[in-house]
């Protein structure tokens, strides 16, 4: 490996973390771009649409394993894969933790997981380590070649103690992970605490962006293209508000008077002036004023709305009851941001599922790899599952899909198992159709009648 110093990561990417730093705070609702002792508001839609769409995105993740050729031990093959990844991903608890990485990356703009083996436990160990620690290096204009990963992060003194046995004056110290497919090193600061040969022949990191700049590595967050909008909702809310407290606490006007004192807003006050003189309270809202304030925060609104591709139907506030196309057209905008995501997405995960395997391949002893992977989204609308189960019935009837394919769409979590079950039964009533035409041979011709009858409406079910 090439000679590396730790201390020079601190002189990389410092616009990529100096910008997910701010995309932070923003989403936590540091939003006022300068600070006031007036009254800011904040009302933080910007965080709203991020874990609106992260969570049509997570709808119905699941994965399936298919065999490379039409043999019994391919499919055997197939079937223990897919339940070792489904173990893995139950040992990990993996339904918390993608979700948390999508909120974490459609903020930060990239997301990470690290899939390493836990020697003391046996077993795959799934983590999301933290990106403002994650650098990575590619191969030229080859996005998808990273050759070396460094991971940075902090460990206190009794855990590094722990760890590694070694025993530090300071609180705490920053651990450097350095990675190539043949060569592992790890510094605790400056300083080597182990260089030995990659030990999975793989950098077992996935690094993944929320969506996808052209010809660029990292990605970018769903939080700039809000800031604005979010900042002119916030300034706009404010100062209605403001309006509306003064309204609530009118300002009295004096016309022709020279002095006064004790002029007070209050019920039953009587104020003494002179004959020429007016008095009379200021009336902000006169005219309709408040009017063109709330349309414009409404204007700011649908703005919000559709810079996020995320419709008011998404959030279940739509004026008129819509159901089947006429809601997906509703949401259009919303589904294609959900597709562009699940797009990167699928290469991630099944990044993430081929390391699994190779990793039980080489130190579980179980060869499972030679598979065929597909990651399966669920519906992101709701959906009529009676005429869905219509439709796929007639794709099925019709040679166009498969049951298993069919199972695949309806959401069966295992298909192969269940059509396993389905041809049990298939066997049992066709055994029970002829023990039936059996029996109707030693009776009269009614009762054979029945028998078949039966027999014929239980294989139909």
């Amino acid at each position: 490996m090439t000679e590396f110093n730790p201390q020079s990561l601190s002189q990389l990417d410092k616009d990529r973390l100096g910008q997910y730093s701010k995309n932070l705070d923003f989403y936590n609702g540091t939003q006022w771009a300068e600070k006031s002792r007036n009254r800011q508001l904040v009302f933080n839609y910007a965080r709203i649409a991020i874990d609106k769409v992260t969570s049509y995105l997570m709808q119905g993740l699941n994965f399936a394993c298919d065999p490379i050729d039409d043999s019994d031990q391919a499919r055997e093959r197939a079937k223990k894969a897919e339940q070792a990844i489904y173990n893995v991903y139950l040992a990990n608890n993996l339904q918390e933790l993608d979700y948390e990485t999508e909120v974490d990356a459609a903020i930060l703009g990239d997301g990470c997981y690290k899939v390493t083996w836990d020697a003391a436990a046996k077993r795959v160990r799934v983590t999301s380590p933290d990106v403002n620690g994650i650098y990575a290096w590619h191969m030229g204009d080859d996005l998808s070649q990273v050759w070396r990963v460094a991971s940075r992060y902090s460990l206190s003194q009794e855990e590094i103690e722990l760890l590694y046995n070694r025993t530090i004056s300071k609180k705490s110290a920053t651990i450097t992970e350095l990675w190539t497919d043949k060569q592992f090193v790890l510094y605790l600061d400056n300083e080597v605490l182990e260089d030995k040969p990659n030990p999975y022949k793989f950098t077992p990191f996935v690094i993944f962006p929320n969506l996808r700049q052209p010809k660029q590595f990292w990605g970018t967050s769903d939080i700039p293209g809000l800031m604005e909008s979010q900042r002119e909702l916030n300034r706009a809310l404010t100062q209605l508000s403001r309006i509306l407290e003064v309204s609530g606490n009118p300002i009295a006007v004096l016309e022709g008077v020279e002095s006064s004192e004790d002029i007070r807003v209050q019920p039953g006050a009587v104020w003494t002036i002179p004959p020429e003189a007016k008095a009379y309270l200021l009336d902000l809202l006169q005219g309709g004023g408040i009017r063109l304030h709330i349309d414009y925060i409404d204007m700011i609104y649908r703005c919000m709305h559709d810079i996020s591709e995320s419709p008011r139907a998404a959030y279940g506030g739509i004026e008129r009851e819509l159901s089947g196309v006429a809601l997906e057209v509703e949401l259009q905008s919303l589904l294609q941001k959900v597709r562009r995501k699940r797009n990167i997405r699928t290469a991630a995960y099944t990044r993430r599922n081929e390391m699994i395997l190779k990793l039980l391949a080489q130190f579980a002893r179980e060869d499972l790899t030679a598979v065929q992977q597909r990651i399966i989204w669920g519906a992101v609308l709701p959906q009529d599952r009676a005429r869905e189960a219509q439709n796929e019935q007639l794709l099925v009837q019709s040679g166009v899909h498969s049951r298993r394919t069919a199972m695949d769409e309806m959401g069966v979590r295992d298909p192969e198992a269940e059509f396993g079950k389905w041809l049990d039964e298939r066997k049992r009533i066709l055994e029970m159709n002829q023990q039936y035409r059996a029996q109707s041979t030693r009776g009269g011709a009614r009762e054979r009648n029945v028998a078949a009858d039966m027999a014929d409406q239980a294989l139909t079910e």
